[in-house]
């Protein structure tokens, strides 16, 4: 009798040499994710919302967000959780609606500020403007 699901191994790669070999790991890694772009516009109906260059860009900049990074360890680990993210996108474990907050409106495609600055406090108003400009 067979499973009604199989389990699939996630092996985790033997840890970059230097930091070198990390960065063509990034490289390798956003190529995958670019690849895999035209699947996710698909799965998720995206197409009226968000342009694939756009995703493009989102997906470059969560890679820029780490640039200052140099160790090929914490590399590697930030590396695993973006394939981890990657496969849970592509395996439609998220719904359009988180991909759609955490990487169209939350990460700087559109900023989404204009009702916070309806309050009618002056320190909150200079509190939103700090933390979100």
């Amino acid at each position: 009798m067979a499973a009604p699901f199989t389990l699939r191994k996630i092996g985790v790669p033997p840890n970059s040499a230097n930091l070198t070999e990390a960065r063509r790991r990034v490289f390798d890694f956003f190529r995958a994710a670019c690849r895999s772009i035209p699947t996710v516009m698909d799965i998720y109906n995206l197409q009226d919302v968000v342009a694939p260059s756009q995703l493009r860009f989102a997906i470059s900049a969560q890679i820029r967000n780490n640039a200052h990074v140099t160790d090929p360890k914490v590399i590697d680990l930030l590396l695993f959780k973006g394939m981890e993210e990657l496969t849970d996108i592509v395996d439609h474990a998220k719904q359009r609606h988180h991909i759609i907050g955490q990487y169209v409106v939350g990460e700087g495609l559109v900023q989404n500020t204009g009702s916070k600055d309806q309050g009618k406090s002056d320190f909150l108003k200079n509190f939103y403007t700090s933390n979100y400009l």
